[in-house]
């Protein structure tokens, strides 16, 4: 979405689900993830969505969301590479499920997005530059959510803030068990659920 502010987000790849972790996913994350997989539902393809939050939020934003270790579990995969130099290990546990969006059919590409929260501490080290190697961004900025929701942004992503917003506000510690909110098509509506 050129010259939109919009999310650090992609693709999760098979690898994705098999990258060690310091801790992982609350109970009731996982819980809520699995129960929105349907048939395909397994614990390697949902520590595979988090996982790949915390690896695309380095790619595109060059945060590395995680935990400092003495030692580094082996992660021969190239994507993880950065992690492994600078020795942090992602941590899961940090990571709060609390929003799905699924794009509505006959688009030329259709997402279905998770969206997780965490706190600005859980990031253990950022590139000096100001955004990731993948150079996607153009920009990256930390704003207060009334400030966000102002900029140029696609209409699901200034939804997407306002639960955040109201996940926050509802549960200021971000303790394990907030419902999830998700955005799709059903009857030919595009609705809003609480899970």
């Amino acid at each position: 979405m050129p010259g939109k502010f919009v999310f650090p987000g992609g693709r999760t790849e098979a690898a994705d689900g098999r990258i060690p972790a310091i801790a992982e996913l609350a109970e009731a994350d996982q819980t809520k993830l699995l129960g929105g997989m349907g048939s395909r539902s397994s614990l390697q393809r949902c520590r595979a969505l988090a996982l790949s939050a915390i690896r695309e939020t380095y790619e595109e934003a060059g945060l590395f969301l995680g935990r400092k270790h003495i030692s580094v579990p082996s992660i021969a995969h190239p994507d993880w590479t950065a992690f492994v130099e600078r020795n942090i290990v992602p941590d899961l546990s940090a990571l709060r499920y609390f929003a799905r969006a699924t794009t509505p059919p006959g688009g030329s590409r259709r997402f279905d997005t998770r969206f997780f929260l965490a706190f600005r501490d859980s990031v253990a080290d950022s590139l000096p530059e100001a955004t990731g190697p993948s150079q996607e961004l153009e920009e990256l900025c930390w704003l207060p959510f009334t400030e966000a929701t102002q900029l140029d942004i696609p209409e699901i992503t200034r939804l997407i803030i306002r639960e955040a917003e109201a996940v926050l506000a509802a549960n200021p510690s971000l303790a394990p068990g907030n419902s999830v909110i998700q955005y799709r098509m059903k009857y030919g509506r595009f609705v809003r659920e609480v899970i």
